[in-house]
């Protein structure tokens, strides 16, 4: 079988890295090598600039640095990680992708998001995933999920932007609906769980010939 690359997206707090946990340990299960990367991260430059992205004292960074940055890390964990793993035949899971950028920086910070997905195509060599799944949840429950003491660059935004960024992410799915799959995210964990998974069958697994 050839490797499948599966993206997990939504606004913070959806419940994306819980999920894309129960989707590796099940996968691993059956057999499958998996790989799990985060956005911004994976690599050890690509981390570097996630430190630079969420630290708090960096409040100032201009939407259009912020979205180089993003898309420098995502072209770095393409070329060194993503793209050979594919390769090699093994699924890839990703906490984020190219879809983000558009949602959060295109929908969220008003830039141009027809500029911002070809500047994607650049970072990617064009690589889509084959799935995306987007965890939906009303931005003010996403807020409560993410209460924190020392809430990050990112979750300090506030709430009107999280909304606009849901939005766009209602906008992405409209125009790749064959990628992309809209998930209630409010759902308990386990029934998350089982609509992902219903997805993934769908457009993936049946794919594996029965042993």
């Amino acid at each position: 079988m050839k490797g499948k690359f599966i993206t997990f997206e939504g606004i913070d707090g959806s419940g994306k890295t819980t999920q894309i946990n129960l989707l590796e340990a099940e996968l691993k299960q059956q057999g499958i090598s998996t790989l799990i990367f985060r956005e911004p991260g994976g690599t050890r430059l690509s981390e570097k600039i996630r430190n630079i992205l969420l630290d708090r004292e960096n409040m100032v960074l201009f939407p259009s640095t912020e979205s180089l940055l993003f898309v420098a890390a995502r072209a770095q964990l393409m070329a060194e990680k993503i793209k050979p793993a594919l390769e090699k035949n093994q699924f890839v899971l990703c906490d984020r992708f190219a879809d983000s950028t558009v949602a959060y920086q295109g929908y969220g910070r008003g830039l141009n998001v027809e500029y911002l997905e070809e500047l994607n195509k650049f970072a990617t060599d064009y690589i889509q995933p084959d799935v995306t799944i987007i965890l939906d949840i009303d931005s003010e429950k996403a807020g409560i999920r993410i209460q924190s003491d020392a809430p990050d660059r990112m979750e300090s935004i506030g709430i009107d932007f999280f909304q606009r960024v849901r939005e766009g992410y209602y906008d992405i799915a409209s125009r790749y609906p064959q990628r992309c799959i809209i998930i209630d995210g409010t759902q308990t964990e386990s029934e998350v769980f089982e609509s992902i998974m219903k997805v993934v069958n769908k457009k993936i697994l049946k794919e594996i010939p029965c042993s």
